[in-house]
């Protein structure tokens, strides 16, 4: 169990001393042991510090080894230090019971801090659609206020801003093209109940892209429209919406009306009850968790099938 438990800690530890030169930087730089209580969140750090299964692991890691590789802060002119890197460790170091943790306090202007912050999160498996897209939407209003600094070299990529478009950098950096992430980005248009929606996957991303092309008032009825109806927007449905939107024709009216429709997928769909499916899990499996391995399962049969298929 310690091994496992640290690995779960070294998995959550930034990407940039992963590399020979963050190693280099590391030993240059002194690690002071700083109080719990004068660290400060990045302001509008777009990652969401939950006290989850895998924090849990995370704080009992630290409980047996303690912080493994120091957080990064700079200095806050009101007092303290602002976190740039280490948010997720630093809460773990609270849960844990200790005091103070590791940091690495460097001078770093709101431009550098947000790259730095955004990169030592991007790396994580699993992040929530407004997580990318409020990250996107930072680093690379980051990387244009830098763009005109010739001698500015994106380490991690080994590639230089001149010349190239930071729209175009930040996707090599990502692994994803540039229309996906601006269509990413297009998300943080959204009021803060859709973007919810979106995270709890209960509007698919290509309906919320439509969707974020709303007026702020008309995404305000939209939730109206979606409550009084039952129902939430298909990718059709929120096109037609945006459309008479542009048009200056949607009203709370047609919204409804729209939102009342019978969507084909709601007749195909397989609705199976919380008491049908409790039977076959642990009582300690929340829905979420009875969701996720439902699915892995199915992955798991349909690998199956296709394997006998090929035989």
């Amino acid at each position: 169990m310690k091994s496992s438990a640290k690995k779960i800690e070294l998995a959550s530890v930034d990407d940039l001393f992963s590399t020979e030169e963050g190693r280099q930087d590391a030993k240059l730089e002194k690690i002071q042991e700083i109080p719990l209580s004068e660290l400060h969140p990045f302001k509008n750090h777009p990652f969401k510090v939950k006290d989850d299964e895998a924090m849990m692991e995370t704080a009992d890691s630290i409980k047996q080894y303690g912080v493994l590789v120091p957080a990064i802060a700079r200095p806050d002119p009101e007092g303290g230090y602002e976190l740039v890197a280490g948010h997720r460790r630093h809460r773990a170091s609270e849960l844990a019971g200790k005091e103070t943790m590791p940091v690495i306090v460097r001078d770093l202007d709101d431009d550098a801090a947000t790259i730095i912050m955004v990169d030592s999160n991007l790396q994580r498996e699993s992040l929530l659609p407004s997580e990318r897209a409020f990250a996107y939407k930072m680093k690379l209003d980051a990387m244009k206020h830098q763009g005109e600094r010739v001698d500015l070299t994106c380490s991690q990529v080994g590639n230089k801003l001149e010349g190239k478009k930071s729209s175009e950098i930040l996707a090599e950096q990502v692994g994803q093209s540039k229309n996906q992430i601006f269509r990413y980005i297009r998300l943080t248009e959204l009021i803060s109940e859709l973007m919810d929606m979106v995270d709890e996957k209960k509007i698919a991303l290509n309906p919320a892209y439509e969707l974020s092309f709303l007026k702020k008032e008309e995404q305000v009825d939209l939730l109206d429209a979606m409550d009084s109806e039952q129902a939430t927007p298909s990718l059709s449905q929120a096109q037609r919406l945006k459309k008479y939107s542009q048009e200056g024709h949607l009203t709370l009216d047609m919204m409804r009306v729209i939102m009342g429709e019978e969507k084909k997928s709601d007749l195909d769909r397989v609705t199976f009850t919380s008491d049908t499916l409790r039977k076959y899990f642990p009582k300690s499996y929340t829905p979420q968790r009875m969701q996720e391995t439902i699915i892995k399962l199915l992955e798991a049969w349909q690998k199956k099938r296709q394997r006998d298929q090929e035989r």
